[in-house]
């Protein structure tokens, strides 16, 4: 653990000490409220539910662009060749970089709570959906990263790990969305719904704890995750 403990707090150092990742930050945050607001008024309601339906969305774009340098970068700089010289098993290393993007992505969505606050402030919202939304919010945002990151780790061309994140994040959203599952067979629809991260993310956001959504998400890390650790492990056979 404190290996994985000494990856993720380089990790994190190397996001912080870029402008990139304020300039991340103040995007994403800007994105997301100008959104938000631009419905809240209209709509009249003590609700966060508009905030959180743009959010998978918003993660579509910005969670590529947090993972895309993970591993690409170190390709590109040659210094991946130094880390799996270093006393360090592949899935701590993994593991690491994984948890650093996780924090980071938390840190960024936890600065959006002054959004609560205001709707607290205009009426008196439910605070289970509300909950809901964050928790769905993280889970869908870390089953992304595990994505992206296993992207990353197959090029070392950041803009190419990026559009592949972004294609492959765009397919999960809409995999279960009615145009998409009335044109598969009828056999399998209820599989390729069942493989769309949309409607889990809002069973969740709903307020609703299902074990098959909290199943999902845990495989679909821990799916990306494997094959990340097997693909540093094939580089390092190689």
């Amino acid at each position: 653990m404190r290996n994985v403990l000494a990856i993720m707090k380089k990790e994190l150092r190397s996001y912080w000490n870029s402008p990139i990742a304020y300039i991340f930050v103040t995007v994403f945050l800007g994105f997301v409220s100008w959104f938000f607001f631009r419905g809240f008024f209209l709509e009249g309601q003590a609700s966060l539910r508009g905030f959180f339906s743009i959010l998978p969305w918003a993660f579509v774009v910005f969670v590529p662009a947090v993972t895309m340098r993970l591993w690409a970068e170190e390709k590109k700089l040659g210094t991946i060749e130094l880390l799996m010289t270093l006393p360090l098993k592949d899935h701590e290393v993994v593991f690491g970089k994984y948890l650093a993007a996780l924090v980071f992505l938390s840190f960024t969505i936890l600065l959006s709570f002054p959004l609560l606050l205001i709707v607290r402030a205009m009426g008196s919202p439910d605070l289970g959906p509300i909950v809901g939304g964050y928790a769905g919010t993280l889970l869908l945002g870390a089953a992304f990263l595990a994505m992206g990151i296993f992207i990353s780790s197959l090029t070392e061309n950041q803009i190419i790990a990026f559009i592949v994140a972004f294609v492959v994040a765009f397919f999960l959203q809409i995999l279960d969305a009615d145009v998409v599952l009335t044109s598969v067979p009828e056999a399998v629809a209820p599989l390729v719904g069942f493989l769309g991260a949309s409607g889990h993310f809002e069973s969740i956001e709903r307020g609703v704890i299902d074990s098959r959504d909290l199943l999902y998400f845990a495989s679909v890390i821990a799916f990306f995750l494997y094959l990340n650790v097997r693909t540093i492990e094939s580089r390092k056979w190689a």
